[in-house]
């Protein structure tokens, strides 16, 4: 499986699942009387100039979920930046900001209560996707197919 855009170099892709981004926080800062002022001042204060890593391309971002919900001119340039999402999520549900969250890898910590979905009404679809990817010569193999026929219909069911 791979997450991209869906081409890969002398490989065949089929589409398993697309994904929706949105902000979420924790419950304990998103309680607070302004979440959104308080993640400022949280990022602000853990800012690292060094950030690790950049934006994969492909990836959405910020400027690209700000714009989309309509809020053209806001720069989200300033705080802590991570480039392994698992390792955002845990920031935010400790209560060190706001994360950009991908659907699929923040869904469980949704609906566990560990984070919550801001905006809920606005849906924000990534260019990614989820695939299932074999060499095409592959394919006759019954245990690939068997394998990838099983994967799609289990993206079906979800």
């Amino acid at each position: 499986m791979r997450y991209g855009a869906g081409t890969w170099l002398g490989l065949a892709a089929d589409k398993l699942m697309d994904e929706d981004v949105y902000p979420v926080c924790s419950p304990r800062l998103l309680q607070s009387t302004r979440p959104v002022e308080r993640a400022g001042r949280s990022r602000a204060r853990n800012a690292d100039p060094r950030s690790v890593g950049g934006q994969p391309r492909g990836f959405a971002t910020w400027d690209a979920w700000f714009k989309h919900a309509g809020a053209g001119g806001v720069t989200p340039h300033r705080g802590l930046k991570i480039n392994n999402s698992a390792a955002v999520l845990q920031a935010t549900i400790d209560g060190n900001g706001i994360a950009l969250a991908r659907s699929v890898v923040a869904a469980d910590d949704i609906a566990t209560g560990r984070l919550v979905r801001l905006f809920p009404a606005l849906s924000f679809k990534s260019t990614l996707a989820y695939y299932v990817v074999y060499r095409p010569e592959c394919l006759a193999l019954p245990r690939l197919a068997a394998f990838r026929e099983w994967l799609l219909k289990e993206a079906r069911t979800q």
